[in-house]
């Protein structure tokens, strides 16, 4: 039975992988519950330390006393607008954190067996290459994107400097249950179908031709664990689906499957969002991973779900 750590464990991406992962390993998750909800775990078997991934004398003691063989780093600030509010504040979170766990491994000699950080398409920023490949250039427009970018680039380089079994991955829109709608870092969907339940207005900046890149949750964590368990390069995924959606049309499907009709309000566009966006995933699909969801069937799921809640 392995042992697995993952930080931001209580929240959206990380609960979902908690749960596939409960069963055939010891699992040990820290969340400072900024973001994360305890409900999410509450129904599985893990070992959860209500705590700051910034606290680096507890991270320390926690990576002395357990000899974790994987290492799922999600916690993170994960909102564009709260990094250009507070750039200080989340680079602690987004990127020093991220170093200091990274050095303390090195300089301790943990024998781990993957260290996988979870980086964000945002680094891409709105730079003509298409569709977005692992080699495209970076635009990271946001300190968000500038952290995850930067952090990415030091674990893949602990990996090829120091020998550290380390990878990363890039994420695309990612959706479905366990995504909080009240968090103001909320995907837009969670957002859209917490306005199409409750009858509320939901707010599109633009008038909806952005495109993106949805995945559902069940496959990004299958990517997980097929990328920290399938590959020994130290070096970065993308984990998206492949596809291209404008979100006027995802919004369109979304109201045939739920049979209601989304109230929508139009601003102005965003300093900083993102127009256009698709993976290119054959880097993904070279080490055997296929998606499983299309985007109306983890619409249809995510629905189900949230009527259950």
């Amino acid at each position: 039975m392995a042992k697995v750590l993952i930080t931001g464990g209580a929240g959206f991406i990380g609960s979902n992988l908690a749960h596939a992962l409960v069963d055939e390993n010891d699992i040990t998750i820290v969340d400072n519950l900024s973001m994360g909800k305890k409900e999410n775990i509450a129904d599985i078997d893990v070992h959860f330390c209500e705590h700051d991934v910034c606290d680096t004398k507890f991270m320390h003691q926690l990576l002395s006393e357990n000899n974790f063989d994987y290492i799922y780093y999600l916690a993170a600030v994960s909102s564009v607008a709260d990094s250009v509010a507070r750039p200080l504040e989340t680079h602690r979170v987004n990127q020093e954190s991220v170093i200091d766990i990274l050095e303390y491994i090195r300089l301790k000699k943990l024998p781990i067996k993957r260290f996988l950080f979870t980086s964000s398409a945002a680094v891409y920023g709105n730079l003509p290459d298409f569709p977005k490949k692992e080699t495209s250039h970076v635009q990271p427009l946001t300190p968000y994107a500038v952290d995850k970018y930067a952090s990415e680039r030091f674990t893949i380089d602990y990996g090829r400097l120091y020998g550290l079994p380390t990878v990363a991955v890039r994420f695309f829109n990612v959706y479905g249950p366990r995504q909080n709608p009240d968090s103001p870092y909320s995907g837009v969907l969670s957002i859209i179908t917490k306005c199409m339940k409750n009858n509320q207005i939901f707010t599109l900046y633009g008038d909806g031709s952005q495109t993106r890149d949805f995945v559902y949750v069940g496959d990004v964590v299958r990517a997980l664990i097929k990328v920290a368990t399938d590959t020994n390069e130290p070096t970065v995924y993308n984990v998206a689906d492949g596809g291209e959606t404008p979100l006027i049309d995802v919004i369109h499907s979304y109201e045939d499957i739920s049979g209601k009709r989304l109230k929508i309000e139009f601003k102005e566009t965003r300093n900083g969002d993102i127009t256009k966006s698709k993976a290119d995933i054959s880097k993904l699909r070279g080490i055997g991973f296929k998606p499983k969801w299309t985007l109306r069937e983890g619409l249809k799921q995510y629905w189900a779900y949230n009527l259950t809640i």
